[in-house]
């Protein structure tokens, strides 16, 4: 395999969901690169449904956390899974953030009228963390906080239009010291030949 081969499995192994980060900004410049790579994405017919909303206002930030927080807790309580216990404490407490304090929030929309918009929108959204890691910005994907979609008011303030539903709410940010990345099962894969 040559280095640029090898560099590319590396990045795609090494990728984690990053949930603890430094105060440092994220340039604007590293987020254009993180979008244009997005955009490299496969998507139905050469549609490219997407658009973006790059957040970079963290009160606008913590008024999204604060809405989706009592939602999530309802949500949870009533499905009542094991292991959620910690997360449900986390919810409940006024300090924390569903974005991590993050210092960016992406918002990948999807056009409405096109039938594989969300499909597309998850490819473009892999593309960008595989990006923002290979610039060692870190990222996680924050499906709860499309939450914000039954918010009239945060969907103008986020400047969502009606044609498009939020797809991939993407955080971005400079990763704080992280826990070991968790192992991966071996894959069962079934070979026909």
């Amino acid at each position: 395999m040559d280095t640029e081969a090898t560099g590319i499995f590396s990045v795609i192994r090494e990728r984690r969901s990053v949930r603890n980060y430094t105060d440092r900004d994220v340039p604007d410049e590293a987020l254009r690169a993180i979008i244009a790579a997005g955009v490299q994405a496969p998507n139905a017919l050469g549609l490219q449904p997407w658009r973006f909303v790059v957040v970079k206002d963290r009160n606008l930030m913590r008024r999204a956390s604060d809405y989706c927080k009592p939602i999530l807790v309802e949500k949870i309580g009533e499905e009542s899974r094991p292991g959620m216990e910690g997360f449900l404490a986390a919810l409940r407490d006024p300090g924390y953030s569903i974005f991590y304090n993050a210092p960016v929030l992406v918002l990948i929309l999807g056009a409405r009228e096109v039938v594989s918009s969300v499909l597309d929108c998850t490819l473009c959204a892999e593309n960008m963390m595989l990006a923002a890691w290979a610039l060692g910005i870190g990222s996680c994907w924050v499906g709860s906080a499309a939450l914000v979609q039954q918010n009239p008011d945060l969907l103008a303030a986020l400047k969502v239009p009606d044609d498009h539903q939020i797809v991939a709410p993407l955080i971005f940010g400079y990763p704080a010291p992280l826990p070991p990345k968790p192992g991966r099962h071996e894959p069962r894969i079934t070979w026909i030949s």
